[in-house]
């Protein structure tokens, strides 16, 4: 059975979001696209490597339930002595072309694939580059023991060598329990597609997952819309929301949120500790690389929602999590150190040869 005969969010071959997740892409937005492109004003990368916190192999060794985030939205998560990658994209580039210079803002990562202990499951929300990397995956199989992935997408993780048995695709409101832990795939507001003619050809979805100690959510990529709050109802409360919040623009806000939608996102689904993703790892739109931090910390804390956001590598501590407040505000002292660097520069271009 094909794949889209199999769900009912699919249509003449291509799966379909709940409402319209359009991008404007008219001769209007392309001239605008453009012209902020060949604006100089913003930051889109830091000026200077973000700080990273090594990952030891003896705190994936200590039993504790944790969460660590790679940058962008990859990230390892470790619960009832289970470690799961969610959204694995640890190469440089996310991008089909290999000499595209848009290359990852850290020169290293936490750990390597090679350092990680076996992965019981990876978490796939859709198939886009920024999150399904073709050499992590590779790297991932001989390591991993399922994968975890949305409708259509178990073709692309079985093309790269993965048994077809190790493979667990899943619409929307389908469920699995995997060595112990529920996993549910929930609706997104979002796109799919690797090439040129493949658009929507594959699903993507956002998760719940619980234990019987544990409740978290994951929204994968994707525009606001009222499957929050549904889920919220459905699922909800969770310990910890892992929110898309960066790569936005308004001219495809149908498919990524802007940092007070995400604020919203988090309320409807009734997210507990928030934690925003997606940013921090390329540049991917034309916002200055930390604005998704400076917009959701400042809103966070104005209307005083529990938020965390870590440095790369840095480990969360799930027991603790609802007790602790944000200090280290990391990427406001990147942003001095990016100032600075850019003064520097202007300076250093005015003195004569």
């Amino acid at each position: 059975m094909n794949d889209w005969n199999r769900s009912l969010r699919a249509k003449n071959g291509k799966f379909q979001n709940e409402i319209p997740a359009a991008v404007k892409m008219g001769a209007a937005d392309m001239v605008s696209l453009l012209r902020d492109f060949l604006s100089s004003t913003s930051q889109r990368r830091p000026k200077q490597p973000l700080p990273i916190v090594p990952v030891q192999s003896g705190t994936l060794r200590d039993g504790k339930d944790k969460f660590i985030w790679f940058g962008h939205s990859a990230s390892l998560l470790q619960i009832e002595r289970k470690t799961i990658l969610i959204d694995p994209m640890l190469g440089k580039n996310p991008s089909p072309i290999p000499l595209s210079r848009n290359r990852r803002y850290s020169v290293h990562l936490p750990i390597t694939i090679e350092e990680l202990p076996p992965i019981d499951i990876v978490v796939l929300s859709h198939d886009h580059y920024d999150h399904l990397d073709s050499s992590s995956i590779r790297k991932l199989i001989p390591k991993a023991g399922v994968f975890l992935v949305p409708l259509g997408v178990g073709k692309r993780i079985r093309k790269l060598g993965a048994s077809p048995d190790a493979v667990i695709e899943l619409d929307w409101g389908e469920e699995r329990i995997i060595q112990g832990i529920r996993f549910v795939c929930t609706p997104a507001r979002h796109f799919s597609g690797r090439g040129l003619f493949d658009r929507d050809s594959t699903l993507w979805c956002s998760y719940v997952i619980k234990t019987e100690e544990r409740s978290l959510f994951y929204s994968g990529d994707g525009g606001y819309g009222p499957h929050f709050e549904r889920i919220g109802k459905q699922h909800g409360p969770f310990e910890l929301a892992i929110m898309e919040c960066g790569q936005y623009d308004k001219r495809w806000s149908g498919v990524h949120m802007f940092p007070e939608e995400t604020l919203q996102a988090y309320r409807d689904v009734q997210g507990g500790v928030l934690l925003p993703v997606h940013w921090g790892g390329f540049t991917l739109a034309l916002h200055d690389w930390n604005d998704p931090a400076r917009r959701i910390s400042a809103a966070a804390e104005k209307q005083r929602i529990p938020y965390r956001i870590p440095k790369i590598g840095e480990v969360v501590y799930l027991e603790s999590i609802r007790h602790s407040t944000q200090q280290d505000l990391w990427w406001r002292e990147q942003e001095g150190k990016s100032t600075k660097a850019s003064a520097g520069e202007r300076q250093a271009s005015t003195r004569p040869i």
